[in-house]
């Protein structure tokens, strides 16, 4: 499980977040109080993920241990991530072409045309300049627009509706079934439009695959489309405030090499997101349908498990600590912060690419750029899993 330096003031920056050493599987507990183990280890980890008889969907069933004590997006039953077997497949398979390597790469252009016309807008504007408002948000909100075909006028109740459906828990409960009624009711609109006009987008394409597939609900496509709004710009938006937070902040040294090597700038971004998670919670939640034997450990049947992928990612086995931060090493392993096995994150190729592309061209274009208020004057977005700057003041 991670810690917070206890001497430090509340809400440090992501990337300074104490992790415990990981071991065998042992018993936890789940935050409100039900029992559970925890896997930490990066073998551990992988296996739980991407072994069968650890699954998502009995997490949910009659008389399970509330995962939260209010209702939210990642959490409902009918989302794709909470399905497992062939319910997931059949889900899953609406998508299988839409984020590929090579669809990625041919979105490449005009993700890149994008990340300009940001940079231009950037530098127009009177410094210093909030680089979320400017750069963090509005990149992933308009490629994510453009791959589903969303008005730019919907993003003020999405950003709403967003903070809500992946509350954590601090939100009241009237509020945030409010608003994930009314964002299931905004993807049943445009699942409904798209079959009555359909396009070249991704909800378009959703609708053709679902029709072909049959037997799809029309609930978990409701929760498939909303998830894929909030999942593809909410991370990346994340991701992009602290790894800028990070770089500016304590590893300045590396800017002037992600301006000048999109390689190299790649393999920043493999590292900025093996280590610096999106929120402060990285348990991966699964039950276990049989006694499977993990680590040495059996883990009875019926228990729910949670995978520290966190934990995971700083196994000394794996990815030893002389090279665990250095920015332009290759990953030792594939990281498990996307996940891994059935329900590996489908984006994951398209968060690497506005990453690298957004890094890179701000380091080559901005080369003087610095933080306009210290570390320690961040003001976080709070309220929901993920954890970010709210704002950033950047200048040149």
């Amino acid at each position: 499980m991670t810690t917070v330096d206890p001497t430090a003031p509340a809400q440090e920056p992501l990337h300074r977040l104490r992790f415990e050493e990981p071991g065998p599987p042992r018993p936890a507990e789940l935050p409100g109080g039900a029992p559970a183990w925890l896997v930490s280890r990066y073998a551990d980890v992988r296996q739980v993920l991407s072994d069968p008889r650890f699954g998502r969907a009995r997490l949910y069933a009659v008389g399970a241990p509330a995962l939260s004590d209010v209702p939210d997006l990642v959490n409902d039953p009918d989302l794709m991530f909470n399905q497992d077997g062939p319910d997931h497949l059949r889900l899953r398979r609406t998508l299988r072409r839409a984020f590929t390597p090579r669809a990625v790469a041919r979105w490449r252009p005009w993700i890149a045309a994008t990340v300009e016309e940001l940079l231009d807008r950037l530098e127009a504007r009177r410094q210093p300049v909030d680089f979320v408002a400017e750069f963090a948000l509005p990149l992933p909100a308009a490629v994510i627009s453009r791959l589903m075909g969303l008005d730019d006028s919907a993003w003020d109740r999405i950003r709403h509706w967003s903070e809500h459906a992946f509350s954590d828990g601090t939100h009241e409960s009237e509020h945030v079934a409010a608003a994930i009624e009314e964002f299931s009711a905004f993807g049943a609109g445009l699942l409904a439009e798209r079959r009555r006009t359909p396009g070249d987008d991704l909800v378009s394409g959703i609708v053709t695959a679902a029709d072909a597939e049959g037997g799809v609900p029309e609930a978990q496509l409701v929760s498939l489309v909303c998830g894929l709004v909030v999942g593809g710009h909410d991370s990346t938006m994340t991701m992009l405030g602290n790894a800028l937070l990070y770089l500016l902040g304590e590893r300045r040294d590396a800017w002037p090499r992600i301006g000048a090597d999109e390689e190299a700038a790649g393999r920043v971004v493999d590292r900025l997101v093996h280590l610096v998670p999106l929120g402060d919670d990285r348990g991966s939640i699964r039950h276990a349908a049989a006694d499977v034997e993990v680590g040495g450990v059996t883990i009875p049947a019926g228990s729910t498990v949670i995978a520290d992928c966190g934990m995971a990612n700083r196994d000394p086995e794996v990815f030893p600590p002389a090279t665990l931060h250095d920015l332009f090493a290759p990953l030792e392993a594939p990281t498990l912060s996307f996940g891994a096995g059935p329900h590996y994150c489908l984006g994951a190729w398209l968060a690497r690419a506005e990453l690298q592309l957004a890094l890179h061209r701000l380091a080559a274009r901005l080369p003087r750029l610095r933080l306009a208020e210290p570390v320690g004057a961040v003001v976080w977005r709070t309220g929901t899993t993920s954890r970010s700057p709210r704002t950033l003041g950047v200048t040149w």
